[in-house]
């Protein structure tokens, strides 16, 4: 009994530490951080680091600052729109990142440094070295857009192209006994291929092989462009690498060499007297976003990451990878429609794809915008493939930069059976089931039955069919054409404009300004921006985590310092995942942590 009442103490102890004395000491840290924050000063330097990685969009999740998120790629574009104007802002830093950046976050953030040069202001850019690494061409056209280019001494400048690796894994399939059964349509849906085989197809090769090309010869068309040389000049130089940095000054790859330090120092000179270093991330907390004035709104919905059925927030609750939900994207749609100030949609899409479903649901919103007049401009962000392509298709105009990856207009599916390859440890799987033929297609224990293969494929090809009226509708092409350029391949933007499914090369910026000509905006009005979907405040996320009232969810918010923990990670992952699939929602496989 002794023993049960001293147990009994330690837990209220340890609940009164946890739920009281934790939650205060973060409370007063976070009041004291904030009452410290300092103005911005009246000669700045914005220090924009790339070095970290960048997302699409900046996450709605309230919980990312725990995953140490960094900036996003409309971040940088709202707030130096905003610094543009600034007059105490005078100067921009950009540390670059040795390897590559995705390439079209890399066009977009080109774009908005040359609006910011266009104010009269100086961009310095400086490097630690160009790496053969991924796109590091993207990389270095961001480098190129600056007033001038920095490297460090011992750096070395080894861009020379871009390469990429695949790993296929048929016949270590093979040889450990997993059987790869899957349907695809068609020869370019070659997300399968890793399973299935051992070296790239012609059709996969093909298709890489010309959005690789696409992608490297439009960043070095634009590099070219800002180092006023030409484009056959800049390669031949590129190709002939690699150079330390005193060759790449030498050939003008860059304008001079030195410490990060000293390029602080020369950005300051550069700013005026008594000028500081801001980080970027602290001057994008003190303005906010761009709010706009007007009586009329422009909406930006944002939706970022893979699409999946179901509601969830669209993110890992500690700043992990964004995923697309369809019912809260497709809530956010709607919120927009009911809003009476808003005359238009920018629907910003960064996604690989998903569901079929998720995706139709998405897109059923975007056709109900429309119907109640709302035009709606599809922004496209790294890429918006596969579903990502099915939710922006019959948008009234679409826009992507030159290098994002879209199109994937394509369908697969299938399954691994596994039971042969559990056998050769000892492990014995058995299926049993009940009903008709098809309730245990997709178990892992065998094969399909020819009956049910067949079933499989036509389930394939009807979505496929479903893909196709979706393009033929929205973009106004004939069925026959949508299939020669479908087939599940992927194009960038700039291929995709040349044969009809992208209408304007661009970014945010291009697609706002066709979203105000489309809703008869006059140019010399002003417009609000409304953000869809709203973020949740902690309290709200901690609520529809836990299933708790707002009031006990502002004493589990106190929590957030211990969530470092992998076991509270875990045990919040799981209670979410759980929460999900019982309302109903289609979750992919727990991913190891």
């Amino acid at each position: 009994m002794k023993q049960f009442f001293l147990t009994v103490l330690g837990v209220f102890a340890g609940l009164f530490l946890f739920l009281i004395v934790v939650p205060f000491i973060l409370i007063t840290v976070a009041i004291s951080s904030a009452s410290s924050k300092e103005p911005t000063p009246s000669n700045t330097v914005l220090e924009l680091d790339l070095r970290e990685g960048i997302t699409d969009q900046t996450p709605t999740n309230p919980f990312a600052v725990f995953g140490g998120g960094g900036l996003s790629t409309l971040q940088v574009v709202d707030v130096l729109a905003q610094a543009e104007t600034d007059n105490r802002v005078k100067a921009l830093l950009i540390r670059l990142p040795e390897g590559g950046i995705t390439p079209a976050a890399a066009d977009e953030i080109r774009q908005a440094v040359r609006r910011f040069r266009r104010s009269g202001k100086v961009v310095i850019a400086h490097s630690q070295g160009f790496q053969p690494v991924g796109t590091a061409v993207s990389s270095y056209m961001i480098g190129a857009s600056a007033s001038e280019l920095w490297m460090q001494n011992t750096a070395s400048f080894q861009l020379a192209g871009f390469s990429a690796d695949g790993v296929f894994l048929g016949r270590a399939f093979d040889k450990y006994g997993v059987n790869a059964q899957f349907e695809q349509r068609y020869e370019y849906k070659n997300a399968v291929n890793e399973f299935t085989e051992s070296d790239f197809t012609p059709a996969h090769r093909e298709a890489m092989t010309a959005w690789m090309t696409s992608i490297y010869a439009s960043s070095l068309a634009n590099a070219a462009q800002d180092r006023k040389v030409t484009p056959q000049a800049l390669r031949a130089t590129i190709e002939a690498g690699p150079y330390s940095s005193v060759d790449a000054r030498r050939l003008r790859l860059i304008d001079k060499i030195g410490q990060v330090e000293e390029a602080e120092a020369e950005a300051k000179r550069r700013a005026g007297r008594g000028a500081e270093i801001m980080e970027f991330s602290d001057y994008a907390s003190s303005k906010g976003e761009r709010a706009g004035t007007g009586r009329n709104a422009i909406a930006i919905v944002g939706g970022e990451g893979a699409i999946n059925t179901g509601t969830g927030g669209g993110a890992d609750p500690f700043g992990g990878g964004a995923s697309i939900m369809s019912d809260d994207l497709a809530e956010a749609i709607h919120d927009a429609i009911e809003d009476d100030a808003v005359k238009a949609i920018v629907f910003r899409v960064s996604s690989p794809g998903g569901s079929p479903e998720a995706s139709e649901q998405i897109l059923a919103a975007v056709r109900a915008a429309k119907a109640a007049g709302k035009p709606v401009v599809v922004s496209m962000g790294d890429y918006a493939a596969s579903g990502g392509y099915w939710i922006s298709s019959e948008a009234n105009w679409i826009v992507a930069q030159p290098t994002t990856l879209t199109g994937s207009i394509g369908v697969f599916g299938g399954k691994f059976v596994v039971a042969d390859a559990l056998g050769r440890f000892g492990v014995d799987m058995r299926n049993l089931s009940v009903g008709g033929g098809y309730a245990d297609a997709f178990s892992p224990s065998q094969d399909f039955t020819p009956a049910q293969r067949a079933a499989f494929a036509a389930q394939i090809d009807r979505t496929y069919e479903e893909f196709i009226s979706r393009v033929s509708t929205g973009r106004r092409l004939p069925p026959a054409r949508v299939r020669e350029i479908a087939r599940g391949r992927v194009w960038t933007g700039a291929q995709a404009k040349t044969i009809g499914l992208v209408d304007q090369l661009g970014g945010l910026e291009e697609a706002i300004a066709k979203a105000r000509e489309l809703a008869r905006i006059p140019a010399d009005e002003s417009v609000r921006f409304k953000r869809y979907p709203t973020p949740e405040s902690p309290f709200e996320a901690i609520s529809d985590i836990f299933g708790v009232s707002g009031e006990a969810a502002r004493v589990l918010i106190g929590i957030g310092g211990v969530m470092n923990d992998p076991a509270a990670e875990a045990t919040v992952r799981r209670i979410q995942t759980e929460r999900a699939r019982a309302s109903g929602a289609s979750v992919l496989a727990d991913q190891p942590y």
